[in-house]
């Protein structure tokens, strides 16, 4: 991650300005950085969600062909 410098630009009077310049700028960052660790965990947590579901499916996909070639060839379902 490219870090920024986004106090240098700023021209303030005064050092509480400054201060509370700073501070916003690193919660800021804070949020930012807890924002996209959610991001990451919620992607890895619907990723697992998503391959559940998708083999769940192929599963019974199986379980149809199976069937239907059953019928197909006149036998009856083992």
């Amino acid at each position: 991650m490219v870090e920024k410098n986004l106090i240098v630009p700023m021209k303030c009077n005064g050092t509480i300005k400054v201060i509370r310049e700073c501070v916003k700028v690193y919660f800021k960052d804070i949020w930012t950085q807890d924002m996209n660790e959610n991001l990451k965990h919620g992607y890895k947590e619907m990723s697992r969600i998503n391959l559940n579901l998708a083999e769940s499916g192929l599963e019974q996909d199986n379980s149809d062909l199976y069937n239907y070639e059953s019928v197909l060839i006149g036998r009856e379902k083992l």
